[in-house]
């Protein structure tokens, strides 16, 4: 990757690390804070267990992992960080958490005033902002341990859960606490937004957080994704990204991947159209065995522009556009990745708003939608738009970022974010013959902010259209199965 594109992940853990307090924060008998932390976390086994399998969806092992209000330090090691640091206001719970996890750096310290000096890539917080005094500046000094590819993972209980939690205490089912913050979902979205945090998702969790047989697993992994249930969840999830950290002067080098097959009469303008793109752009035709003359026209428009960057991958077999974009993806050499169909039923010249929606960090997947302004004459058949707008519908709800049309084939990404797609393509599986739902499954899973940019959309000029309407509609259908079991249920 050249030096224009995206930070990188890449977690170093150094070996042991010495714990560090920064600060003292008066505690009662350690010996009693300690007996009691570790009675409820016995009694409220479940819970914790079920906590820990929420937070894994979403921070993977091997990352650089900051936590606040780490407690015993037992989620933050279980996270499995390649460096993990805790900041934890308990001198005895710190002093426990750094004697039983020796590989963590536990920092006593206030909420509001620690300082690491660090950055990490993601950052957690299981139900500490009740106990925050000033949410909005701990926010904020969070912001100093982000770079721009970093998560945010908040865990809130629901306000609606106050008086059963306070009842619960009154008969000793749940520890007493003193009083602390009951914010709404919106207030805390309200706070990320203040600190310039992005809420890329919300989810409600945990409709039952005691363990009964059959019944917990049915309220939580199922029930409790339909409203009215998802508003009645103990639990709230936030996943939030920090916003300004984009370098705006970068200007990344780019590859357009073009999937052909019999399509000869497009090549000319699309190689005439397609802009170039920051500091150089790459044009990549990917042909899947076309019959038409399609790749002796682009080895024409290569001999004839040798001053553009034009490159032919053969597909070998036709393996579907899925298959051609992951191959034009392997052979592109960009730091920004984008597709173009070689129908121009989108136009080349729209890659522009793509590219600026990246580089100024407004979103990671700019997906392109065609159905906000009207559509030309012949674009697209009714029963096609009818069947676009319900699946747009659908996955909005699988995947808990808003959709408008899920089928535009324009996309553009970051490379370093493919790459975090790709190496997890096995948690769905090789069922996307389309090339645009394995993007947007995998980044949804990974927690990446999927951006939606309005195009004209024209009809074909040239050639047939390869959709056929019931046989692909049944494949959806089988996709948005996938999704509801390994997003929704998980």
């Amino acid at each position: 990757m050249s030096a224009a594109a995206e930070p990188t992940m890449t977690p170093a853990f150094a070996g042991p690390i010495v714990p560090v307090f920064t600060s003292t924060v008066d505690a009662p008998a350690p010996c009693a804070e300690l007996a009691a932390e570790r009675k409820w976390r016995r009694r409220n086994a479940y819970y914790y267990a079920q906590l820990h399998r929420l937070f894994k969806l979403h921070v993977p092992a091997g990352a650089r992992v900051l936590e606040i209000g780490c407690g015993a330090g037992d989620l933050l090691a279980d996270l499995q960080p390649s460096y993990g640091v805790g900041i934890e206001p308990s001198r005895a719970l710190s002093h426990d958490a750094q004697r039983r996890h020796p590989r963590l750096n536990i920092i006593n310290d206030r909420y509001d005033r620690f300082a690491t000096g660090e950055s990490f890539d993601y950052v957690v917080i299981s139900n500490a902002v009740g106990h925050m005094r000033d949410v909005q500046r701990v926010f904020e000094r969070l912001r100093g341990c982000c770079h721009s590819r970093t998560r945010l993972v908040v865990a809130y209980f629901n306000a609606l859960w106050e008086p059963a939690l306070a009842a619960a205490s009154c008969i000793g089912q749940r520890r007493k606490t003193s009083s602390g913050n009951w914010l709404s979902t919106d207030d805390i979205v309200n706070l990320l937004s203040l600190t310039d945090f992005q809420v890329v998702r919300k989810s409600a969790e945990l409709l039952l957080p005691k363990n009964v047989p059959l019944l917990s697993a049915a309220l939580n992994r199922v029930v409790a994704k339909f409203w009215p249930f998802n508003k009645l969840a103990l639990v709230t999830f936030f996943v939030a990204r920090p916003m300004g950290l984009h370098d705006r002067s970068m200007r990344p080098k780019c590859s357009v991947i073009v999937p052909t097959h019999d399509e000869r009469g497009n090549i000319a303008d699309v190689v005439r159209h397609t802009p170039e793109l920051g500091s150089h752009t790459e044009i990549i035709f990917v042909d899947g065995a076309s019959t038409d003359g399609t790749v002796q026209e682009i080895e024409n428009q290569i001999h004839t522009n040798p001053n553009r960057d034009i490159r032919l991958v053969h597909q070998g077999r036709r393996g579907g556009k899925g298959d051609a974009v992951r191959r034009g993806f392997a052979a592109a050499t960009g730091d920004i990745l984008m597709i173009l169909d070689a129908d121009l039923t989108v136009v080349p010249d729209e890659l522009h708003k793509f590219y600026d929606a990246l580089v100024t960090g407004r979103g990671e997947l700019i997906n392109g939608t065609r159905l906000v302004y009207p559509l030309e004459d012949q674009a697209m058949r009714p029963l096609n738009k009818l069947a676009n707008k319900m699946f747009s519908l659908l996955f909005s709800w699988l995947l808990n970022q808003r959709f408008r049309d899920t089928l535009c084939g324009t996309k553009a990404l970051w490379r370093c974010q493919y790459e975090v797609i790709a190496a997890n393509r096995r948690y769905f599986g090789e069922m996307d013959p389309f090339g645009d739902f394995d993007l947007i499954f995998g980044a949804a899973r990974a927690d990446q902010k999927i951006l939606e940019i309005p195009v004209r959309y024209g009809p074909r000029r040239y050639g047939n259209t390869s959709i056929h309407r019931f046989r692909d509609g049944w494949r959806l259908w089988r996709m948005s199965w996938v999704a509801f079991r390994k997003l929704k249920m998980r």
